[in-house]
């Protein structure tokens, strides 16, 4: 891994088999539930046998139940897609509540940010050169 890159990411949840059926049929992602250590694991990219990502950069993550006190909703990472628009309808009929709707970031791409049925804050991606 190199140095200061992002190498996991976790997402809390007040009922994590719900959130894990969200995101699954949100982006595809593989979630497996490791029940001896009460946690999620989430696959979003091709691991190796050693489990390291075979993309540079790539990264997976983890789901647990959020700790007792925390009272954070937010896990504020932006998902790649092929569609803003696609992407953000799937979202919102799975239950997830727009804050941001499709914008610009003139010359690289457009990003939207929701909410998931359990108030996580994150964001959506889309690369292109021709946004304005």
């Amino acid at each position: 891994m190199n140095p200061n890159s992002v190498g996991h990411f976790e997402i809390y949840a007040d009922n994590p088999p719900s959130l894990a059926d969200f995101y699954s049929k949100l982006f595809g992602w593989e979630i497996k539930e490791m029940p001896e250590i009460d946690y999620w694991w989430i696959q979003t990219i091709e691991t190796n046998k050693e489990g390291s990502p075979t993309k540079p950069g790539a990264i997976n993550g983890g789901m647990l139940k959020r700790p007792e006190g925390y009272n954070g909703h937010s896990w504020m990472n932006y998902v790649s897609v092929e569609s803003i628009e696609t992407a953000v309808r799937n979202a919102e009929e799975l239950g997830a509540k727009l804050m941001k709707g499709k914008t610009a970031v003139q010359g690289m791409g457009w990003f939207a940010m929701l909410k998931d049925p359990q108030g996580n804050e994150f964001a959506l991606w889309q690369s292109d050169k021709e946004a304005k």
